[in-house]
């Protein structure tokens, strides 16, 4: 029997990007309950969109018509809500990172397959229509065959306390990096700086793959301007993903090798602008959540996906930390926090 979708989800934080999610849900029309510790939120919410609204997330459990927990509070708190919701029986939506720990995120692994929910984690590009082109040209062949990726995430002005840029930002294009190659990176090399406090708020991940691919990784949060682009480089051409910009943003440049007097030179032949369907990622993704409660198929950013950017995550952090200059070995990494768990 399929579950009413008449107001049946609940979204658990409402603030800087949980206030997009209670939206998104209440235009798709399944908002039934909005939780958060900050009353005057919840009280804007209740007013502006007639629903409940309530500071304990016990009761939102409680409540038998709440098929759905979209979770979208600070990620210190994720696994324990996650692990709460999944145990009271709820389809789970929780933002990135899932946890903060590899070990977390598989004892959240095991929790949702016994319960037989659904758990999707919010990494937005993959929903992005620009991206969901983009994959298909690599796939046809459009660039040739892969080289290297890198991606950079920069902008000036929200500064987080409670976790560094690495964890805020780099989720995104570690997700989006991995769904290109297919596979976990053999190593990891990260390095970053803390300008403006404790945590970092500036730091670059190198990555390297089997079959000689590599990637690099800059984000930042203190930055002059704001810059989210994506480049992926084919032996035969090169696609970029500019999400700020306003008329260009997917393009492909055809390039090869030419020689003169047994002196290479590369040249550029063309761009293209690549069109695209336009239409809000957030409520792209929010909609995939909906069909997967209903059909109760796997979503496209799967608890496995979860876990594989989290690995990448760890491996980073474990890399700033130590301070290393030689790469961290992914594979030795989960052999050792799969024995320590």
């Amino acid at each position: 029997m399929k579950p009413d979708f008449n107001k049946n989800v609940a979204v658990v934080g409402c603030g800087y990007w949980g206030k997009n999610l209670v939206r998104n849900f209440a235009e798709l029309g399944v908002l039934r309950v909005v939780c958060d510790a900050n009353y005057e939120a919840l009280a804007k919410f209740k007013e502006q969109y007639g629903v409940e609204g309530v500071s304990d997330f016990g009761k939102v459990l409680d409540m038998p018509d709440v098929q759905a927990v979209v979770i979208a509070t600070p990620a210190s708190t994720h696994a324990s809500l996650v692990m709460q919701a999944l145990a009271a029986g709820k389809d789970v939506f929780v933002e990135k990172p899932l946890a903060l720990t590899l070990e977390d995120a598989l004892l959240i692994q095991t929790a949702a397959r016994k319960s037989g929910c659904i758990l999707m984690v919010g990494h937005l590009l993959e929903y992005h229509p620009a991206l969901v082109k983009l994959r298909s040209l690599v796939a046809e062949g459009a660039i040739g065959k892969l080289q290297y990726i890198y991606s950079n995430r920069l902008s000036f002005g929200k500064v987080r306390t409670e976790e560094n840029v690495l964890w805020s930002f780099a989720p995104h294009d570690i997700c989006t990096i991995l769904g290109f190659v297919g596979t976990l990176p053999t190593s990891v090399q990260a390095v970053g700086t803390n300008s403006l406090g404790e945590v970092e708020d500036f730091c670059t991940i190198n990555l390297e793959f089997k079959q000689n691919i590599k990637a690099h990784i800059f984000v930042s949060w203190f930055h002059p301007f704001k810059e989210h682009r994506l480049v992926v480089v084919g032996d035969s051409g090169t696609a970029v993903f500019d999400d700020v910009s306003i008329d260009a943003k997917l393009a492909v440049y055809e390039q090869c090798l030419e020689w003169d007097h047994h002196i290479p030179l590369l040249k550029q032949k063309a761009k293209t602008i690549i069109p695209f369907e336009i239409a809000e990622p957030l409520k792209l993704e929010c909609q995939h959540f909906l069909n997967c409660i209903e059909t109760r198929q796997t979503p496209l950013t799967s608890i496995q996906n979860g876990i594989d950017v989290l690995t990448v995550l760890q491996a980073a952090q474990l890399s700033l930390d130590s301070k290393m200059e030689s790469h961290r070995k992914i594979v030795d990494l989960k052999e050792s926090l799969l024995v320590s768990s």
